[in-house]
């Protein structure tokens, strides 16, 4: 069985600078490892389309996607001390969030699929970029899926980063459930146990340096939860893979082999719900590499 892959071109243009750990060689990266001769027959490649305006307002303020567009135009500059724009960086973004939404689409129609999507997404505010995001790709092919009549969406994270601005998306809103786990205490300093939002978020906050073990029980424990009683239309992961043991930007002891055990788990728990998952964080190549090649082989 093969899995579609969707990925944008424009997905690299976005340059925060030199030094920034969110560089264009992220995505580069993770195409050529999904790229590599002994994923021929597992990965079928879909080039994606950039998001509408439209389908953006569904998740952020028109004046701050003005704004967005306003910054980058002018040729770029800071958001905050960690977000930077750079001239192309609108365009990455809109292709981004295309790609996340264009992976649902595909994934709906063939049960599972992985988005290429860069910039990341899950710090994303309504109306503030944070934390290397500029807009929230798994909000916003959350939303585009409830439209495709899939109205029960659960998002599931394992970036080592509490996606706070996916929990603030949906946190008034019981259609989407969101499990979250993450490094705590630690980058952005949200995500504790009992922010709860109506019953849907299901935080699981984990000190570094476990044994990988414990987090992979403990997150599928927290997937079994959210959905007692309520089963999923679609999955989407945010699939952050500075979870991995060695990234510059976490402390979590996970390996690939792990990616993949939750990516089949997930399959196994919500099936026949589709599985999708949306590219997030990873800042050490090879790990990044490697866990986009375990995640796309496990959703295959």
């Amino acid at each position: 069985m093969t899995t579609p892959v969707v990925w944008h071109r424009a997905c690299r243009l976005h340059n925060p600078g030199l030094g920034h750990p969110e560089r264009p060689e992220r995505i580069e990266a993770v195409i050529a490892a999904l790229r590599a001769p002994d994923l021929a027959a597992t990965v079928e490649w879909v080039e994606g389309q950039s998001a509408t305006r439209d389908q953006l307002e569904r998740v952020h303020s028109p004046a701050y996607l003005d704004a967005l567009e306003r910054l980058a135009r002018g040729g770029g500059g800071a958001l905050d001390a960690d977000t930077v724009m750079s001239r192309d960086s609108w365009d990455a973004a809109l292709a981004a969030a295309g790609v996340a939404i264009s992976a649902a689409e595909q994934g709906i129609e063939r049960g599972s699929a992985f988005g290429a999507t860069r910039p990341p997404g899950h710090h994303a505010l309504a109306g503030r970029a944070m934390g290397f995001c500029l807009i929230n790709n798994v909000v916003v092919a959350a939303r585009h899926a409830q439209q495709l009549g899939k109205p029960r969406v659960l998002i599931v994270d394992w970036d080592v980063h509490h996606g706070n601005g996916t929990q603030a998306l949906v946190e008034r809103d019981p259609s989407i459930r969101y499990v979250s786990m993450h490094q705590y205490p630690w980058y952005p300093g949200t995500g504790a146990e009992d922010e709860r939002g109506v019953g849907n978020v299901f935080n699981v906050p984990r000190p570094p340096g476990l044994a990988p073990e414990v987090y992979v029980r403990d997150l599928l424990a927290a997937v079994d939860a959210a959905t007692v009683g309520w089963r999923p239309d679609l999955l989407l992961v945010s699939a952050g893979f500075d979870s991995l043991a060695g990234d510059p930007l976490g402390g979590f002891t996970l390996g690939p082999a792990d990616v993949a055990h939750w990516t089949s788990a997930f399959r196994t728990r919500v099936a026949p719900a589709p599985v999708v998952g949306v590219l997030e964080g990873g800042y050490r190549l090879d790990l990044l590499a490697a866990g986009a090649r375990a995640h796309v082989r496990a959703l295959a």
